[in-house]
């Protein structure tokens, strides 16, 4: 990016060493991709989501880290009950920068349109049930291990509700593969 953007870009970069990364919308703090190494979970091997939740848990402190400033842990598995129906949320966090609940469903596979539907019905919950008169609206994030952008944009566009996709892998990338990343962004911005 900072070479796409040239002269422009260089004057950001320069602000950033300087001051340090703002954080002031919600998709300054969304990373990209999550990088889960700290699991020590094997990148090949069938893994059910409630596993990988179980194991964030285990691992909450490092996770906190992964997601970035201001977390707070609030819980896994809260229940909303609608119509006698009960729904769980997997990971409930706060964040105190943000002043906002963050609710993250994880899935063990691509991203789906149904998928925002939960969510966008999770966040309506918690804006109307448990937001406090000085919370902001609650933020959602789908943390998937495939994301294409171009079909999470029209899956996550129109909806009043804040809802990001997040890819996360188990292990960072070998060298060789991060290079033909690299070769393969650099080729696309030509």
């Amino acid at each position: 990016m900072v070479l796409s953007q040239g002269t422009k870009n260089k004057k950001i970069v320069a602000q950033l060493a300087t001051k340090g990364n703002e954080l002031s919308m919600p998709e300054d703090f969304m990373k990209q991709p999550f990088v889960l190494e700290f699991l020590s979970l094997p990148e090949n091997k069938p893994l059910k989501e409630k596993d990988l939740e179980s194991k964030l848990i285990r691992h909450i402190e490092m996770f906190l880290l992964e997601l970035g400033k201001g977390f707070m842990f609030v819980g896994s598995q809260q229940r909303i009950t609608l119509n006698n129906t009960n729904y769980y949320v997997d990971m409930v966090f706060y964040n105190k920068i943000l002043k906002a609940y963050i609710l993250i469903d994880l899935k063990r596979r691509k991203l789906k349109p149904a998928d925002s539907g939960q969510m966008n019905m999770y966040l309506n919950y918690y804006k109307t049930e448990i937001n406090d008169t000085d919370d902001n609206l609650p933020i959602g994030i789908i943390l998937c291990t495939e994301k294409d952008s171009i079909a999470a944009e029209y899956i996550l566009s129109g909806l009043d509700n804040q809802i990001f996709a997040g890819q996360y892998t188990l292990c960072i990338p070998n060298k060789e593969k991060l290079i033909a990343e690299v070769k393969q962004v650099m080729k696309h911005d030509k």
